[in-house]
Protein backbone atom coordinates (compact mmCIF):
# COMPACT_ATOMS: atom_id res chain seq x y z
CA UNK A 1 0.00 0.00 0.00
CA UNK A 2 1.33 3.81 -0.80
CA UNK A 3 1.74 5.63 2.11
CA UNK A 4 1.35 9.33 1.61
CA UNK A 5 2.25 11.53 4.86
CA UNK A 6 -1.21 13.60 6.02
CA UNK A 7 -1.49 17.32 5.64
CA UNK A 8 -1.35 19.25 8.05
CA UNK A 9 -4.17 19.15 10.02
CA UNK A 10 -6.32 22.91 9.81
CA UNK A 11 -7.03 23.86 13.59
CA UNK A 12 -10.32 23.96 14.98
CA UNK A 13 -10.73 27.31 13.86
CA UNK A 14 -10.53 27.27 10.49
CA UNK A 15 -12.71 23.98 10.11
CA UNK A 16 -15.51 25.23 11.52
CA UNK A 17 -15.65 29.03 10.34
CA UNK A 18 -19.31 28.64 8.79
CA UNK A 19 -20.57 28.15 12.99
CA UNK A 20 -19.58 31.66 13.48
CA UNK A 21 -22.62 34.63 14.18
CA UNK A 22 -20.46 36.84 11.94
CA UNK A 23 -20.55 34.59 8.77
CA UNK A 24 -23.80 33.41 9.33
CA UNK A 25 -25.33 37.12 9.53
CA UNK A 26 -23.19 38.02 6.37
CA UNK A 27 -24.81 34.88 4.94
CA UNK A 28 -28.38 36.41 5.53
CA UNK A 29 -27.26 39.87 4.20
CA UNK A 30 -25.94 38.38 1.01
CA UNK A 31 -29.57 36.20 0.36
CA UNK A 32 -31.63 39.47 1.20
CA UNK A 33 -29.51 41.41 -1.33
CA UNK A 34 -30.28 38.71 -4.39
CA UNK A 35 -27.26 36.76 -4.33
CA UNK A 36 -27.38 32.69 -4.24
CA UNK A 37 -30.20 33.03 -5.86
CA UNK A 38 -29.16 33.11 -9.24
CA UNK A 39 -29.74 37.14 -9.29
CA UNK A 40 -25.99 37.16 -9.95
CA UNK A 41 -26.27 40.74 -12.17
CA UNK A 42 -28.05 41.98 -8.47
CA UNK A 43 -24.80 41.37 -6.51
CA UNK A 44 -24.08 43.91 -3.67
CA UNK A 45 -21.31 46.05 -4.75
CA UNK A 46 -19.13 44.30 -1.83
CA UNK A 47 -18.24 40.55 -3.56
CA UNK A 48 -16.97 39.89 0.52
CA UNK A 49 -19.28 37.68 2.76
CA UNK A 50 -16.68 37.42 5.59
CA UNK A 51 -13.11 38.32 5.92
CA UNK A 52 -11.04 38.42 9.06
CA UNK A 53 -7.48 38.87 9.70
CA UNK A 54 -4.40 40.32 7.11
CA UNK A 55 -6.06 39.87 3.47
CA UNK A 56 -4.74 41.64 0.55
CA UNK A 57 -5.40 42.28 -3.05
CA UNK A 58 -2.65 42.93 -5.37
CA UNK A 59 -0.21 43.24 -2.62
CA UNK A 60 -2.72 46.17 -0.92
CA UNK A 61 -4.33 45.23 2.26
CA UNK A 62 -7.97 44.89 1.80
CA UNK A 63 -11.04 45.24 4.14
CA UNK A 64 -14.86 43.77 3.56
CA UNK A 65 -15.82 46.78 1.46
CA UNK A 66 -13.09 45.63 -1.10
CA UNK A 67 -14.81 43.90 -4.32
CA UNK A 68 -12.36 41.11 -5.99
CA UNK A 69 -12.42 39.83 -9.05
CA UNK A 70 -10.80 38.10 -12.12
CA UNK A 71 -7.62 39.48 -12.60
CA UNK A 72 -6.67 40.02 -8.72
CA UNK A 73 -3.85 38.02 -6.59
CA UNK A 74 -5.07 37.62 -3.07
CA UNK A 75 -3.52 36.29 -0.21
CA UNK A 76 -3.58 35.82 3.58
CA UNK A 77 -1.99 36.27 6.50
CA UNK A 78 -1.80 33.74 9.35
CA UNK A 79 -4.88 33.39 10.59
CA UNK A 80 -6.84 34.91 7.96
CA UNK A 81 -9.98 33.60 6.76
CA UNK A 82 -11.70 35.54 3.60
CA UNK A 83 -15.03 33.89 1.60
CA UNK A 84 -16.90 35.92 -1.52
CA UNK A 85 -17.81 35.42 -4.55
CA UNK A 86 -17.24 36.39 -8.67
CA UNK A 87 -19.84 35.70 -10.76
CA UNK A 88 -21.20 32.49 -10.45
CA UNK A 89 -17.78 31.10 -8.16
CA UNK A 90 -17.50 30.76 -4.79
CA UNK A 91 -14.29 30.91 -2.82
CA UNK A 92 -12.67 30.13 0.79
CA UNK A 93 -9.12 31.22 1.28
CA UNK A 94 -7.31 29.71 4.05
CA UNK A 95 -4.46 31.56 5.99
CA UNK A 96 -1.41 31.17 4.34
CA UNK A 97 -2.63 31.29 0.89
CA UNK A 98 -1.19 32.74 -2.14
CA UNK A 99 -3.72 32.58 -5.37
CA UNK A 100 -4.49 34.68 -8.54
CA UNK A 101 -7.92 34.46 -10.42
CA UNK A 102 -7.56 34.72 -13.99
CA UNK A 103 -10.86 35.16 -16.39
CA UNK A 104 -12.41 36.72 -19.63
CA UNK A 105 -14.09 39.71 -17.69
CA UNK A 106 -14.05 40.42 -14.12
CA UNK A 107 -16.57 38.72 -13.43
CA UNK A 108 -16.07 35.59 -14.77
CA UNK A 109 -13.33 33.15 -13.09
CA UNK A 110 -11.84 30.60 -15.29
CA UNK A 111 -8.59 29.86 -13.63
CA UNK A 112 -8.41 29.72 -9.75
CA UNK A 113 -4.23 29.64 -9.83
CA UNK A 114 -2.89 27.96 -6.35
CA UNK A 115 0.50 28.93 -5.91
CA UNK A 116 0.10 28.13 -1.81
CA UNK A 117 -2.23 27.23 0.93
CA UNK A 118 -5.97 25.79 0.39
CA UNK A 119 -8.82 27.05 -0.75
CA UNK A 120 -12.25 25.51 -1.50
CA UNK A 121 -14.48 26.87 -4.14
CA UNK A 122 -17.68 26.04 -5.51
CA UNK A 123 -18.53 26.88 -9.26
CA UNK A 124 -21.58 27.18 -12.06
CA UNK A 125 -21.68 25.04 -14.97
CA UNK A 126 -19.48 26.04 -17.47
CA UNK A 127 -16.54 25.34 -20.00
CA UNK A 128 -12.93 25.56 -19.87
CA UNK A 129 -12.32 26.37 -16.29
CA UNK A 130 -9.47 25.15 -13.99
CA UNK A 131 -7.77 24.97 -10.59
CA UNK A 132 -3.87 25.04 -11.14
CA UNK A 133 -1.53 23.96 -8.45
CA UNK A 134 2.13 23.90 -8.93
CA UNK A 135 2.12 19.61 -9.58
CA UNK A 136 -1.77 19.43 -11.67
CA UNK A 137 -4.24 20.63 -13.38
CA UNK A 138 -8.35 20.44 -12.80
CA UNK A 139 -10.49 21.23 -15.56
CA UNK A 140 -13.62 21.34 -13.79
CA UNK A 141 -17.55 21.68 -15.20
CA UNK A 142 -19.68 22.56 -12.65
CA UNK A 143 -18.72 21.80 -9.49
CA UNK A 144 -17.34 21.68 -5.57
CA UNK A 145 -13.18 21.23 -4.48
CA UNK A 146 -11.28 21.74 -2.31
CA UNK A 147 -7.44 22.46 -3.21
CA UNK A 148 -4.17 22.26 -0.67
CA UNK A 149 -0.53 22.90 -1.73
CA UNK A 150 1.71 21.08 0.90
CA UNK A 151 4.56 23.46 2.75
CA UNK A 152 7.32 21.12 1.34
CA UNK A 153 9.79 21.28 -0.69
CA UNK A 154 8.33 19.56 -3.53
CA UNK A 155 4.91 21.52 -3.28
CA UNK A 156 3.17 18.15 -3.28
CA UNK A 157 -0.85 18.92 -4.26
CA UNK A 158 -3.76 17.65 -2.80
CA UNK A 159 -7.31 17.80 -4.88
CA UNK A 160 -10.72 16.77 -3.70
CA UNK A 161 -13.66 16.63 -5.90
CA UNK A 162 -16.21 17.29 -3.52
CA UNK A 163 -19.14 16.26 -6.27
CA UNK A 164 -19.13 16.87 -9.64
CA UNK A 165 -16.73 16.19 -12.68
CA UNK A 166 -12.82 17.49 -12.93
CA UNK A 167 -10.38 16.36 -15.38
CA UNK A 168 -6.97 15.84 -13.19
CA UNK A 169 -3.49 16.37 -15.16
CA UNK A 170 -0.18 16.01 -13.65
CA UNK A 171 2.66 15.39 -16.04
CA UNK A 172 1.06 13.18 -18.76
CA UNK A 173 -1.03 11.46 -16.32
CA UNK A 174 -4.87 12.18 -16.64
CA UNK A 175 -7.99 10.89 -14.36
CA UNK A 176 -11.74 11.84 -14.81
CA UNK A 177 -13.58 12.00 -11.55
CA UNK A 178 -17.49 11.71 -11.51
CA UNK A 179 -18.12 11.90 -7.63
CA UNK A 180 -20.56 12.74 -5.40
CA UNK A 181 -19.07 12.87 -2.70
CA UNK A 182 -14.95 13.46 -2.04
CA UNK A 183 -13.04 11.57 -4.27
CA UNK A 184 -9.70 13.16 -3.93
CA UNK A 185 -6.20 12.86 -5.17
CA UNK A 186 -2.58 13.54 -4.37
CA UNK A 187 -0.67 15.19 -7.12
CA UNK A 188 3.22 14.79 -7.42
CA UNK A 189 6.32 16.69 -8.89
CA UNK A 190 8.29 13.33 -9.44
CA UNK A 191 6.41 9.92 -9.63
CA UNK A 192 5.88 8.23 -6.27
CA UNK A 193 5.83 4.47 -6.20
CA UNK A 194 5.70 5.23 -9.68
CA UNK A 195 2.84 7.05 -10.53
CA UNK A 196 2.59 11.39 -10.14
CA UNK A 197 -1.56 10.75 -8.83
CA UNK A 198 -2.65 9.27 -6.63
CA UNK A 199 -5.92 8.40 -4.20
CA UNK A 200 -6.29 10.04 -0.91
CA UNK A 201 -8.99 10.83 1.90
CA UNK A 202 -10.86 13.54 2.27
CA UNK A 203 -9.14 15.48 4.83
CA UNK A 204 -9.18 19.18 5.83
CA UNK A 205 -12.14 20.32 5.04
CA UNK A 206 -15.58 20.07 5.79
CA UNK A 207 -19.26 19.15 4.14
CA UNK A 208 -20.41 22.23 5.85
CA UNK A 209 -17.82 24.32 4.02
CA UNK A 210 -19.21 23.03 0.12
CA UNK A 211 -22.45 22.84 1.43
CA UNK A 212 -22.50 26.93 2.60
CA UNK A 213 -20.27 28.32 -0.67
CA UNK A 214 -22.93 26.13 -3.16
CA UNK A 215 -25.35 28.32 -1.04
CA UNK A 216 -24.03 31.47 -1.94
CA UNK A 217 -24.31 30.69 -5.85
CA UNK A 218 -27.78 29.10 -5.75
CA UNK A 219 -25.95 25.55 -5.31
CA UNK A 220 -26.70 22.90 -3.51
CA UNK A 221 -24.38 19.53 -3.09
CA UNK A 222 -24.82 16.09 -4.64
CA UNK A 223 -25.41 14.73 -0.61
CA UNK A 224 -27.58 17.70 0.05
CA UNK A 225 -29.84 16.61 -2.85
CA UNK A 226 -29.80 12.83 -2.70
CA UNK A 227 -30.30 13.06 0.90
CA UNK A 228 -27.75 10.84 2.06
CA UNK A 229 -23.63 11.10 2.66
CA UNK A 230 -21.03 8.50 2.24
CA UNK A 231 -17.34 7.31 3.40
CA UNK A 232 -14.88 10.23 3.45
CA UNK A 233 -11.93 7.57 2.29
CA UNK A 234 -11.98 9.29 -1.17
CA UNK A 235 -14.12 6.93 -3.18
CA UNK A 236 -16.38 9.30 -3.98
CA UNK A 237 -19.86 7.35 -3.97
CA UNK A 238 -22.74 8.49 -1.84
CA UNK A 239 -23.49 5.55 0.60
CA UNK A 240 -26.49 3.44 -0.74
CA UNK A 241 -30.35 4.66 0.31
CA UNK A 242 -30.47 1.80 2.68
CA UNK A 243 -27.70 2.35 4.49
CA UNK A 244 -26.93 6.54 5.30
CA UNK A 245 -24.05 5.79 7.70
CA UNK A 246 -21.61 3.16 6.25
CA UNK A 247 -18.91 1.76 7.51
CA UNK A 248 -16.37 4.37 7.46
CA UNK A 249 -18.49 7.10 7.76
CA UNK A 250 -17.40 10.42 9.42
CA UNK A 251 -19.64 13.55 9.71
Amino acid sequence: MTHHPRPPARTDDELRWYQRRSLLQGAALWAACGAGTGALAQQPRSSIVELRGDVYRNGQRIGTDATLAAGDQISTGPGSTVVFTVGDTALMVRQNTQLALEGDTPTAVKVLRLLSGAAASVWGRGADRKIVLPTATAGIRGTGVYAEVMADEDHRGYLCNCYGTVDITAGTERRTSVASYHQAFWAERTPRNGTLLSPAGAVNHTDEELEFLASLIGQRTAWQIAGRKGSKDGGGALAPAYSPNPPGYRD
